[in-house]
């Protein structure tokens, strides 16, 4: 059992959860106290030792179906008796299993219904032992044979003559979830068949899925982006939580002697109440130039999302867009503005294209050196997101010099992973020298990282080794 529990701690490290030794050892402990007879108490009793955010639960589930989903064989048997005697017929031909199917949904027969995943997996999956074929293909093969949306639609065809419309609707979302029900079962006995022919690892490293904070935001898919949403603004309130705490703590400052020790003399000396002397750290004004062409666009909406949230800890922000030409956008980002709103509007309405819509940032660079250079100040930190590829246009490398000598620093964040750059028509290279740092962000977990850096440079030098990876 050691074994299987280290390697299920190691799986939980693969897809990006914090688990530290200890947390380990107080989940091995654990286990020896509940045991392991009850799988639901030891599903519950590894997520409360081994888990610390909800948004790391889904990951973790997923992982613990791989590794502790196996049933003996005696409940299987069980199962197909059961099919078997409700069907009618010794085989469980496909009209048999839709009548069970029926009668299943009706009755709200839990212990029928996974008697019926197995036999439908058994008769529709057309699994083959050692093929190479993922979980989700044998799901859509069985699912498409059992029909379960025409059994709902027939079983409440027959109910409709009871029932008034609201009924029926009620009626339609119960049935709804008990076939979301019988789809996981199915899920599950297909997760449980693949780890009984290809072994643990190899299913759960399949089945493995980046967590919201690790999402590429240039490749994300549709419904990983919606992922990254819902987890950001949980994101910008622990941040801002840690970067107030920091804060705070820093105000205490250094000791300072001399008003110690003129505080001690009306103690006779003995210097009873130290003196600290305050830091006064300044909030920097912030200033974004973002690349907003083709995957960029992605990127620079999630980084002036989070930069709006974290607002409060600068003394001002200012947004630029840019791809051919480059635009102010700070005015669509005022108070309780919804960002995706302000990313449409950036779209339809900033001025960012001069002659031909590709990223030309020499010339974007130029508009913002003749019309907004005069406003940076040496309290000024510039941060300029993006891929760097200027489509073979002049990098225009002096430009970004002047903007780094009349700022307090310049940042550029990069989403593009760092063996890329300076490839093909990137000049990442070019602008590199006239930043103080260089960062390869290409998810959350990374940006959240830089704007704590930013924001609180002296808890996290700008000595600090680059920021890459997770």
């Amino acid at each position: 059992m050691r074994d299987v529990l280290l390697a299920f701690v190691d799986e939980l490290r693969a897809a990006g959860l914090p688990v530290s030794m200890v947390e380990a050892i107080d989940a091995a402990n654990a286990v020896a106290i509940t045991g392991l007879a009850d799988r639901r108490l030891l599903r519950a009793t590894l997520g409360a030792t081994l888990v610390k955010n909800v948004r790391h639960h889904e990951a973790f589930e997923t992982a613990f179906e791989v590794f502790f989903g196996m049933e003996s064989p005696a409940s299987l048997s069980d199962a197909s008796l059961a099919v078997t005697m409700a069907t009618g017929a010794s085989g469980g031909e496909d009209g048999d299993l839709g009548a069970a199917l029926y009668r299943a949904l009706r009755d709200h027969d839990e212990a029928l219904l996974a008697a019926i995943a197995r036999r439908a997996v058994d008769n529709f999956s057309g699994m083959e032992p050692g093929r190479p074929v993922g979980g989700t293909y044998y799901l859509y093969r069985v699912l498409r044979q059992l029909d379960t949306e025409g059994v709902i639609e027939a079983l409440l065809n027959d109910l409709a003559p009871e029932m008034d419309p609201l009924q029926r609707r009620l009626a339609s979302e119960d049935l709804q979830g008990r076939g979301e029900q019988l789809r996981q079962l199915i899920r599950a006995e297909i997760r449980r068949r693949l780890v009984a022919d290809r072994g643990v690892a190899a299913v759960a490293r399949t089945l493995r899925r980046p967590l919201a904070e690790d999402i590429d935001l240039t490749r994300a898919t549709r419904s990983e982006l919606r992922e990254v949403e819902r987890v950001l603004h949980p994101l910008t309130r622990r941040l801002a939580t840690r970067l107030g705490r920091r804060r705070r703590q820093r105000r205490r400052g250094r000791l300072d002697v001399r008003s110690t020790i003129r505080r001690s003399l009306s103690y006779g000396g003995i210097p009873l109440e130290p003196q600290w002397r305050t830091p006064n750290p300044s909030r920097p004004d912030l200033i974004l130039l973002c690349d907003i062409s083709g995957s960029m666009a992605t990127f620079a909406r999630f980084t002036l999302q989070l930069i709006y949230a974290m607002s409060h800890q600068f003394s001002r922000v200012r947004a630029f867009a840019f791809i051919d030409a480059l635009d102010e956008v700070t005015r669509f980002f005022g108070p309780g503005t919804d960002v995706s709103v302000a990313a449409a509007r950036i779209s339809s309405e900033a001025k960012v294209v001069w002659l031909d819509g590709h990223s030309d940032y020499g010339n974007a660079l130029d508009q913002f050196i003749e019309s907004f250079l005069s406003d940076i100040t040496s309290r000024s930190v510039v941060i300029v997101t993006g891929d760097a590829r200027s489509n073979y246009h002049d990098s225009n490398a002096p430009a970004l010099a002047r903007i780094a000598d009349a700022a307090k620093a310049v940042y550029w964040l990069n989403p593009e992973p760092r063996r890329y750059w300076d490839t093909g028509d990137s000049v990442m290279g070019e602008y590199a020298p006239h930043c103080r740092r260089v960062f390869e962000v290409r998810n959350l977990r990374q940006l959240e990282r830089f704007v704590e850096e930013v924001t609180l440079p002296a808890v996290q030098p700008a000595q600090a080794a680059p920021i890459g990876g997770r």
